[in-house]
């Protein structure tokens, strides 16, 4: 556990970057991942948040910082698909990154499971692993904490049908948290500026992930495109 302690100890109140693309987006390639945490580490990220074995391996090979992995997966009849079964954790696991997010919201798993059911199994198996909790609400996000994960984050606060049309980032949220949690509060989820990011570690978040605002260009490009006649 002392390796873990060092993990969150490197982002307590750093900026971790989210360095992803899916398969429909132009970016979408390990290469391109890799040199995008590269870029992110010159910027002064400390800590990168990623998506797939694939791009996790070689963001590996170019940087050695504290990674949050993912795996992003589909399945018929459900909404959960941020590392939404064990099969992923059982690949991120096998792959070797420094903390594991998952979906830990209410709603019920592509197998039928909740996440109340799920994770102690996990936490078992994995009793080293840390584990954050992708969370959409504070009742979630606490509950998260009593099952043991290591941190949670506002990561799905607007992304469902609870939360949907949430104004991001969700400061209300956030609050609420880092005045009720012991566990590490990871801001994530429509942080655009550098003044929202300061905002939100006066609240007293642990750490933030800031993704589209730095590292998806086609969508900062839209946004300017939208102001020009």
């Amino acid at each position: 556990m002392d390796t873990a302690r060092n993990v969150l100890e490197q982002i307590k109140r750093k900026l971790i970057v989210s360095c992803q693309a899916l398969p429909d987006e132009p970016l979408h390639s390990p290469f391109i991942m890799g040199r995008m945490a590269r870029a992110a580490y010159l910027g002064g990220a400390s800590g990168i948040r990623a998506n797939s074995v694939e791009d996790i391996r070689e963001i590996k090979s170019k940087v050695d910082l504290p990674l949050i992995g993912i795996i992003k997966n589909n399945y018929p009849g459900s909404n959960v698909f941020i590392t939404p079964t064990r099969h992923e954790v059982d690949e991120l696991v096998r792959e070797g990154v420094d903390i594991i997010a998952m979906d830990a919201t209410d709603r019920i798993r592509p197998d039928g499971s909740t996440i109340e059911e799920l994770f102690p199994l996990l936490r078992s198996a994995y009793p080293n692993q840390l584990f954050m909790a992708d969370c959409s609400t504070y009742e979630e996000a606490v509950r998260a904490a009593e099952l043991g994960f290591d941190c949670v984050g506002s990561t799905l606060s607007g992304y469902t049908e609870a939360t949907k049309g949430r104004s991001l980032p969700d400061f209300e949220l956030i609050g609420r948290l880092t005045a009720r949690l012991k566990v590490p509060v990871i801001a994530e989820g429509g942080i655009s500026t550098p003044e929202e990011l300061k905002r939100l570690f006066e609240l007293g978040i642990y750490s933030a992930v800031v993704g589209s605002a730095i590292t998806r260009p086609l969508e900062i490009t839209k946004k300017f495109a939208m102001v020009v006649d």
